[in-house]
C-alpha cells in the first residue's frame, strides 16, 4: 500500500494529463491543482478491494474493502461461463443484455419506473434475479448475458462502498484502478455510471492513465536517492518513440533500441504489404501489467476505447531545468490549445493536413542529411512511425494524454528526432538568413528617415509581412515555388492594408508614444530567414532605440524552419556589422564579445540597452508556457512587455492566454480553416493583438 499511494500520489503531481474521467466511452481529462490534491479515495481493485484515505505523502490509512473484487468476478465468470481468461469474459459482457438474468425495477412495477422514489423501469433490482422465477438451466442462458450480469453486480456494488466511504471521509476525488481497472473502457463506464447513480450526478468516478504503475513506481520511489517524489509536471516531459511495429492486432518482435534494427523491422513490414498501425510499450517481453507483451487483445473494438490499454505508454523524461512562466495571469487556467482537436472534424482536418506534408517533410529531411541511402532509408522508416502515430491517435486520440494541435506537432518533431533527423531544413534555413541579410542595410536606411509614429507603423507591417516565410504552412510552400524570398516579402509588404483582421496598433502605438519605454520586452522569435531577419530584428531595434532591454527567445530544439537560440548569435552578430544599436546592445548582453579596448568598452557598456538570447526549452513550432527553461523564467521575472510572434506562438497556441504584463500578438493567417474559424477571415490576413496586463 505504501508503494500504491505513493505511485499514485506521484502520477498526479508529475504527469499533466493522468488523471480523466470516463462515461460512455468519452475520456475528459481533468487538471489536478496540486495545492488541492489531498485528501482523495484510491479504490484497488484486485482480487478483493482496499479503499485507501490518502491525506498526504506517506500519510494513509486502508479504511474499508471487501472481499468482492476482480477475483470474484474471473471466478464466478469461470464457473458461468467456461472462460479461461478475464479479458474473454469481459468481451463476452460487451455482447450481453443483463435483463434476462437480472430483476429489474419494472419487472416488479409492470414495466414502469417507480419515479415516487426515483428509481428507472431499467434499474437493477436484484441482480441475477430474473433467474428465480425460471425453469431453465445454466446452459439454457447466453454466456454474454450471464457475463454482463455478472460485471454490473460486483461494479455497481463497489461503487456503492466506494461513494459511502466518500461521504464518510468528506472526500471529493474518488480514484479507480487495480487489475479489475487496467484501461479497460466498458469497466471504466460501469464503474462511472455506478457512482455517478449512488451520487445522484454530484460525484465522478476518476481513472489514471498509468494506473497499473502504481505499485512499480511508489517501489522505484522509494529509493530516496533520486529525489524524484516531489518533483512536478512542469518538470516532466512523455515521450512515445517506436519501440518494434504493432500491426494485425499483435507485437511483432521484442522492444527495439537500436534505430538500425528498428529500420530494418518497418521495412519488413512495408514489403510485406503491413501496416503499421501503432506504437508499442516501452516493457520487455513476458512482462505483466500495463505495458506487457502477452496481454490479450479484445477482439471486438469496443470492449477498450483505445484498443489496448498497453499501449498507452510512453518514456518520462526529467528536465529538471524547465519551470513554468512566471507571467501567466492565472497558471491553474492556462490552456496552451486554441485549436480544439476534441471535435472529430477539427482533428481529421489537421492529421490530414500533416499526412499531405509528410512527403515533403521527408525530402527535406533526407536531403539535410546529404541523400544518402542511410538518410533515405531513415526517411522512409521516420514516415511509417509518423503514420503509425497518427493511426492510433485516429483510433483513440486520448491515448497520450489530451490531444492538442501543440502536442501533434511536437510529437511529430520528436518522431524526426528519434530517426537522427537533428534539423531537417537547415540547409533552408541558412539560405533564407542570408538572402536576408543582404538586404537588410537597406531596410534599415529606410527606416531611420522616418519619424517615429511612422517607423513604428511600417516595422509593424514588416514583422507581418515577413512571418509569411512558414515552411510549416502548405500555402507558403507554395508561394516559394513561384519566387525569390526577397520578392515574395515585398510582395507581402506592399499588400499591407489596414484594418487587419485583428487590429490593436492603434492601441500599441498610444501606449508607444504616449508612455514611458518598457524596462525589459520578450520577444518570442518564429521563423528563419525574413521573418527574424527582417521583421523581428528592426523591432528589437526599435526597442532598443528607446532604452528597453530586448531578450530574443527562440526554440532550444530546432522545429520546421523556426531559428533556434544556438543560430541566433549569428544571425545577430551579421545584422550588428551594419547597425551600431544592435552591436552595441549585443556586446552589453553578451550576445557578442567587444574587440575593442577596455577603456572603449566600458564606456559602450555603460550605456547601452542589453540585448540578450535565451533558449525557450521548447522543440516545436508552439509554445507551451507551463514548461519553460528556467533561464527564461528568470529574465521573465522583470519583463513588462512580451512579443508573440507567428502562427504557432500565438494563435495555434496562446491567443486566449493572458499575462501579467503588456503582450503584442502578431501573426499573418497562414491557414484557410484557422482565419475562417478563429476570425471569420481569410488566408493572408493579418492579427495584431494588444492586451495590457492582468493582475496574478
Amino acid at each position: 500500500m505504501d508503494c500504491l499511494v505513493a505511485g499514485a500520489n506521484f502520477l498526479q503531481r508529475a504527469i499533466r494529463d493522468e488523471a480523466f474521467t470516463h462515461l460512455e466511452g468519452n475520456k475528459q481529462f481533468v487538471q489536478i491543482d496540486q495545492s488541492d490534491m489531498f485528501p482523495y479515495l484510491l479504490v484497488n481493485i484486485g482480487s478483493g478491494v482496499s479503499m485507501i484515505k490518502v491525506d498526504a505523502d506517506g500519510q494513509f490509512q486502508r479504511v474499508s474493502g471487501t472481499n468482492v473484487g476482480g477475483g470474484t468476478f474471473w471466478g464466478l465468470g469461470r464457473l458461468l461461463t467456461g472462460c479461461k481468461t478475464f479479458d474473454q469474459i469481459l468481451e463476452l459482457s460487451q455482447q450481453g443484455d443483463n435483463s434476462a438474468i437480472d430483476m429489474l425495477v419494472g419487472d416488479i412495477y409492470g414495466g414502469l419506473d417507480y419515479s415516487k422514489i426515483g428509481l428507472s423501469a431499467s434499474t437493477i433490482a436484484s441482480s441475477f434475479g430474473r433467474v428465480i422465477s425460471e425453469t431453465k438451466s445454466l446452459s439454457d442462458y447466453r454466456k454474454e448475458d450471464i457475463a454482463l450480469s455478472l460485471l454490473r453486480m460486483i461494479s455497481y456494488n463497489i461503487g456503492q462502498i466506494a461513494y459511502l466511504n466518500a461521504i464518510r471521509y468528506k472526500l471529493k476525488r474518488i480514484f479507480f484502478g487495480g487489475f479489475f481497472i487496467r484501461g479497460h473502457a466498458y469497466t471504466m463506464d460501469t464503474m462511472s455510471f455506478a457512482i455517478s447513480f449512488w451520487s445522484k450526478g454530484e460525484a465522478q468516478a476518476m481513472f489514471l492513465r498509468h494506473e497499473g504503475f502504481l505499485g512499480a513506481l511508489g517501489a522505484f520511489l522509494s529509493y530516496d536517492k533520486h529525489g524524484l517524489a516531489n518533483l512536478t509536471a512542469h518538470q516532466f516531459v512523455e515521450r512515445f518513440p517506436m519501440g518494434a511495429p504493432y500491426s494485425g492486432g499483435n507485437i511483432h518482435g521484442p522492444l527495439i533500441r537500436d534505430l538500425n534494427e528498428k529500420i530494418t523491422w518497418m521495412e519488413k513490414f512495408v514489403q510485406k504489404g503491413g501496416e503499421i498501425t501503432a506504437p508499442v510499450p516501452t516493457g520487455y517481453p513476458s512482462t505483466t501489467g500495463l505495458g506487457g507483451f502477452e496481454r490479450p487483445l479484445g477482439r471486438a473494438r469496443s470492449l477498450r476505447s483505445d484498443s489496448s490499454a498497453a499501449l498507452n505508454v510512453g518514456v518520462l523524461h526529467l528536465i529538471p531545468s524547465l519551470e513554468p512562466f512566471p507571467l501567466l495571469a492565472d497558471p491553474k487556467t492556462y490552456e496552451p490549445n486554441t485549436i480544439d482537436l476534441g471535435d472529430l472534424d477539427e482533428r481529421e482536418y489537421w492529421f490530414n493536413i500533416l499526412s499531405e506534408q509528410l512527403p515533403n517533410l521527408v525530402e527535406k529531411a533526407v536531403a539535410s542529411e546529404g541523400g544518402t541511402d542511410n538518410a533515405k532509408r531513415r526517411g522512409d522508416a521516420f514516415a511509417q512511425a509518423f503514420r503509425a502515430h497518427l493511426a492510433r491517435l485516429r483510433e483513440e486520440p486520448a491515448a497520450y494524454g489530451k490531444l492538442g494541435l501543440a502536442n501533434l506537432l511536437e510529437l511529430r518533431e520528436e518522431c524526426l528526432r528519434e530517426f537522427h533527423f537533428t534539423d531537417a531544413y537547415r540547409a533552408i534555413k541558412q539560405r533564407e538568413n542570408e538572402a536576408s541579410l543582404a538586404v537588410l542595410p537597406d531596410l534599415f536606411s529606410e527606416l531611420d528617415t522616418m519619424d517615429t509614429e511612422t517607423r513604428l507603423l511600417t516595422i509593424i507591417e514588416g514583422v507581418l509581412a515577413a512571418n509569411i516565410f512558414d515552411w510549416g504552412s502548405r500555402a507558403c510552400v507554395e508561394l516559394y515555388q513561384s519566387g525569390t524570398i526577397i520578392e515574395i516579402y515585398r510582395m507581402s509588404r506592399n499588400k499591407m492594408q489596414r484594418p487587419w483582421r485583428v487590429d490593436d496598433f492603434d492601441a500599441f502605438r498610444n501606449r508607444w508614444m504616449s508612455g514611458k519605454p518598457h524596462y525589459r520586452a520578450l520577444l518570442f522569435v518564429d521563423n528563419s530567414g525574413a521573418d527574424i531577419v527582417l521583421g523581428m530584428l528592426p523591432f528589437a531595434r526599435e526597442l532598443l532605440r528607446r532604452g528597453t532591454e530586448v531578450v530574443l527567445v527562440a526554440n532550444t530544439l530546432p522545429a520546421i524552419n523556426d531559428v533556434t537560440y544556438m543560430e541566433l548569435p549569428t544571425v545577430v552578430a551579421a545584422a550588428a556589422t551594419h547597425c551600431s544599436i544592435l552591436r552595441e546592445a549585443a556586446i552589453a548582453g553578451g550576445v557578442l564579445l567587444n574587440s575593442t579596448s577596455l577603456d572603449d568598452r566600458s564606456a559602450t557598456t555603460s550605456t547601452a540597452p542589453r540585448l540578450m538570447v535565451v533558449q525557450s526549452g521548447s522543440g516545436s513550432p508552439c509554445l507551451d508556457f507551463r514548461q519553460v527553461s528556467s533561464e527564461l523564467a528568470i529574465l521573465a521575472e522583470e519583463a513588462d512587455l512580451i512579443v508573440l510572434e507567428g502562427m504557432g506562438r500565438s494563435l495555434h497556441t496562446n491567443y486566449d492566454a493572458r499575462f501579467t504584463c503588456e503582450a503584442l500578438k502578431l501573426a499573418m493567417v497562414k491557414n484557410q480553416r484557422l482565419a475562417e474559424k478563429l476570425f471569420n477571415g481569410a488566408i493572408y490576413d493579418c492579427i495584431c493583438r494588444y492586451e495590457v496586463g492582468l493582475k496574478a
